[in-house]
């Protein structure tokens, strides 16, 4: 598997990635999640106790400002569990910024988060919500037993307030992974299956299908290797490899941030403690003052997931 102390950069890449300009940061605010999904890129779970700090959390407008950056993308963990999740998402709404939060959805039903529905809702946050499988018995298998009916619950509250319907701003997409060690299919093919299934079987709507490739890091490589098949998985995303789609990745307009205010040209390199390359900005901070476009991002071999087949990255398919 991975490990951060063993990674490098892969010189053996097809492709040389350099940042343009910068438009979302990506914010990890803790690894706390109600979920501890076979998966997680993250190790995430109920007993992970990682948290930003008020002083790291208060940087983020000022950096969203800064930067002119235009859209907040907020992940864990679950980032709602942080207790500033939704005085961040208004600050971050005063100033005009697209705010995506990752979701679980399950963690709409947890002690404390009655009225979460209503507050996402109401600041017009982008809903990026996980559904590996409109089948309950894949879904349960990958997050968790009862977590497909907590979660067709939530897509319908959801769908009530104006979530996934066509004429509503509220966008909610749902997000695909494989439950093994293979690509995703087509995405637009999956969308369809997704949402007629989901309208026939459950009543639910939703906009898009989001298409992500399971990274070999952490729990999932823990899995993997477990199972026998680390390197056949990676054999296959280096042969499934399609250059073009190194022109198209979020880490050229992307940069992410840890629960500790370091950055990291993704959230994987987060994930394997993998920071910028030499000269780039560190921490937070940083970008109050620099701006990195321009920067060489650093690369490794887990990173052949993202340009493999139709190509994977925070937004889908590529």
């Amino acid at each position: 598997m991975f490990l951060a102390s063993e990674v490098e950069n892969d010189r053996s890449f097809p492709c040389t990635i350099t940042r343009e300009k910068l438009t979302t940061l990506q914010v990890n605010l803790g690894y706390r999640c109600n979920q501890s999904c076979c998966h997680c890129h993250v190790d995430a779970g109920p007993h992970r106790r990682e948290m930003m700090a008020p002083a790291t959390l208060a940087l983020i407008p000022e950096v969203l400002r800064a930067r002119k950056l235009t859209t907040l993308d907020l992940t864990g963990g679950a980032p709602e569990l942080h207790p500033g999740f939704r005085e961040l998402v208004t600050a971050a709404r005063e100033l005009g910024v697209r705010v995506i939060d990752r979701c679980n959805l399950t963690v709409l039903l947890e002690p404390g988060q009655e009225e979460l529905a209503d507050f996402l809702a109401a600041s017009e946050v982008e809903i990026f919500a996980s559904l590996p499988c409109y089948s309950p018995v894949n879904v349960d298998q990958q997050r968790g037993g009862g977590v497909f009916a907590k979660s067709i619950l939530v897509l319908r509250r959801l769908n009530e307030l104006g979530y996934g319907r066509e004429e509503s701003a509220l966008r909610l997409n749902l997000v695909y992974n494989p439950g093994g060690p293979f690509l995703p299919g087509n995405q637009q093919a999956l969308e369809g299956a997704y949402k007629r299934e989901l309208l026939a079987g459950h009543g639910v709507l939703f906009n898009r299908l989001l298409a992500f490739a399971n990274m070999p890091i952490n729990r999932f490589a823990t899995a993997l290797a477990a199972a026998g098949r680390l390197e056949e998985y990676r054999r296959l995303l280096v042969e499934s490899r399609v250059e073009e789609n190194c022109r198209r990745v979020m880490c050229r307009t992307l940069v992410s941030v840890d629960w500790r205010g370091r950055l990291y040209d993704c959230d994987f390199n987060q994930q394997l403690d993998l920071p910028p390359l030499e000269g780039g900005p560190a921490r937070l901070e940083d970008l109050l003052a620099r701006d990195p476009v321009g920067h060489p991002v650093a690369v490794a071999e887990h990173c052949h997931a993202c340009i493999a087949g139709q190509g994977s990255s925070c937004g889908g398919a590529l």
